[in-house]
């Protein structure tokens, strides 16, 4: 089967054409106006999909040499995400449906983050445990099938991609924030000061919003006159440390609690090189292998939404699911 999906949920306008579990194409415009504002416009964000999503459409048809009537399915992320820009490529992917008689599949912009790994060359066996650590979410799930899982937790208040973006604006970084810290902390010192992490009583949720909270006070308090580059790549290191120790603890607790063999790690922070790194350096000793998509599949991308639509249609779980319109949360 071919399908084509479409991406609008948030910054990035994206359209990717698979078939079956094969990328053929994934085409994203990334929206660079937003920097300047230290964070997501929304109403720039929803008329730059309107801008590039034909565009980008039409380019994938020409690159691939699929013709519309090729398609077998049109999926779009239904949500969630950014109200106004979800209506952009939900109502586009409906409409294009409609005219050429294909069948139409909304997409949970999750599901499709937690099943991207399934695009790559080695893939998770059922049941695995996935960590989505992105801008806007951040929860840890057990995966038993396709669209048969359960959440064991989620972030308390910030998600883990905006304590980067918030603790690189503190150090002076556009947005967003999570590769420039990245950089800065492969020269630092990961040891220099060992900020603290809320410790909440639900087993598997976590909290970012003390970290942010604890480098502002340790810039404030040590730093008030400003920092050079070695403290910035200091304290980079260390808040990278913090963050990424705080997610490897969750998901070790989990392996061992439902004896899991296979983990995933999706989202945009996934790109984290460092968060790789430890992750298998701390889970491949005890047996449990940890996958991660492409890079760039770890961002939000059509050919995830494509797959997600793809095994939602296989499964029948589109017919059962509650999605008819574009929501928010």
């Amino acid at each position: 089967m071919i399908i084509l999906g479409i991406e609008t949920s948030c910054d990035e306008t994206s359209v990717g054409i698979i078939e079956n579990d094969k990328i053929l194409i994934n085409l994203i415009y990334t929206q660079e106006q937003h920097r300047k504002f230290g964070g997501v416009v929304p109403e720039l964000a929803s008329r730059a999909h309107l801008q590039n999503l034909l565009p980008l459409v039409r380019q994938s048809l020409k690159e691939t040499g699929i013709k519309l009537k090729d398609l077998d399915l049109i999926s779009a992320t239904a949500g969630p995400g950014l109200i106004g820009a979800l209506i952009v490529g939900y109502c586009f992917g409906k409409s294009l449906s409609y005219s050429l008689k294909k069948n139409f599949i909304p997409v949970n912009h999750v599901h499709a983050h937690l099943y991207s790994t399934f695009l790559s060359d080695k893939k998770p066996e059922f049941p695995f445990l996935a960590l989505l650590v992105s801008g806007g979410n951040t929860a840890l799930y057990l995966i038993k099938d396709f669209f048969q899982m359960e959440l064991l937790g989620s972030t308390v208040d910030d998600a883990a991609g905006e304590a980067f973006d918030k603790v690189g604006k503190l150090l002076g970084l556009n947005y967003p924030a999570g590769s420039e810290i990245e950089k800065l902390a492969s020269l630092g010192d990961e040891n220099f000061y060992d900020f603290p992490v809320a410790k909440l009583n639900e087993k598997y949720n976590f909290s970012f919003s003390g970290l942010k909270t604890s480098v502002l006070r340790f810039i404030q308090k040590n730093y008030p006159d400003g920092l050079n580059d070695e403290t910035k790549r200091n304290i980079a290191a260390s808040f990278q440390r913090a963050l990424t120790k705080a997610l490897i603890q969750k998901v070790e607790i989990a392996c061992d609690e439902f004896k899991l063999s296979d983990a995933v790690v999706v989202g945009g922070v996934a790109a984290n090189t460092y968060l790789r790194i430890k992750m298998r350096e701390r889970l491949h000793p005890k047996n449990c292998m940890v996958y991660h998509p492409e890079l760039n599949l770890c961002m939000d991308n059509g050919a995830m939404i494509a797959f997600a639509g793809l095994k939602s249609f296989e499964s029948g779980y589109f017919k059962t699911n509650s999605i008819t319109k574009p929501f928010p949360n």
